[in-house]
């Protein structure tokens, strides 16, 4: 398995609901943050990927734990590990974890996900096949 790409993100108020802490929607768009900065760390921008190739992911299921609560202020380290590439879909495995306070204690899980994405074509929204160009820039 790849090593996991790691994103540090803050919690802001925006995060969260009147209690302080992060509204479990929330963690849908710090783990989409991750994967897309994950591409942007193997030289992959969206933008130009989709223009240059005519296709882009999406996300076609996503399974979601929550552990423990993220609050006001954290920093969380938030994850992306490619778990598995086929011809028209990725599945990756990310976390949301809050960095322990001391270097001889364990990073806190906050939230699991499994997630899917589907690589389609941009114009028409159907499934397609990976570039090939891509999957290698992807893969381990």
């Amino acid at each position: 398995m790849s090593t996991a790409f790691q994103l540090p993100i803050r919690i802001y108020w925006e995060d969260t609901d009147a209690g302080g802490i992060v509204f479990h929607a929330n963690y849908l768009k710090f783990f989409e943050r991750a994967r897309t900065e994950w591409l942007r760390a193997l030289g992959i921008g969206q933008q130009a990927l989709r223009e240059q190739s005519g296709g882009m992911f999406v996300l076609t299921e996503a399974q979601l734990r929550y552990l423990a609560p993220a609050r006001l202020d954290d920093e969380l380290i938030v994850t992306s590990r490619l778990q598995q590439a086929g011809r028209a879909s990725l599945t990756l495995l990310q976390e949301a974890l809050l960095p322990a306070p001391q270097p001889d204690v364990p990073a806190r899980l906050l939230s699991a996900a499994t997630v899917r994405l589907g690589w389609v074509n941009a114009s028409t929204l159907r499934p397609t096949r990976i570039p090939a160009s891509l999957l290698e820039k992807i893969s381990p």
